[in-house]
């Protein structure tokens, strides 16, 4: 499991308020990461399995990005 699953699900096992997923930022260590990887993709290219890194990135990014969208309705209705 990448560093980014392993972040995400420990957070989501502690439990959290609408607020709390609204605020949640990844580590500096994951934004590093993930930041390198698409320099190194549009640059030099990467590995196949840094490809499929990356995409799971990407794809728990989306994942983020509804939810806190739907945490902030949550929010206003509240």
């Amino acid at each position: 499991m990448n560093r980014a699953y392993e972040e995400i699900t420990d957070w989501l096992a502690g439990g959290f308020s609408p607020a709390d997923l609204v605020a949640y930022r990844p580590s500096e260590q994951v934004r590093e990461r993930v930041a390198a990887l698409i320099r190194r993709s549009k640059n030099e290219g990467i590995s196949a399995a840094e490809q499929e890194e990356l995409a799971h990135y990407l794809q728990l990014e989306h994942l983020l990005r509804l939810a806190k969208a739907k945490a902030r309705r949550m929010q206003l209705i509240s």
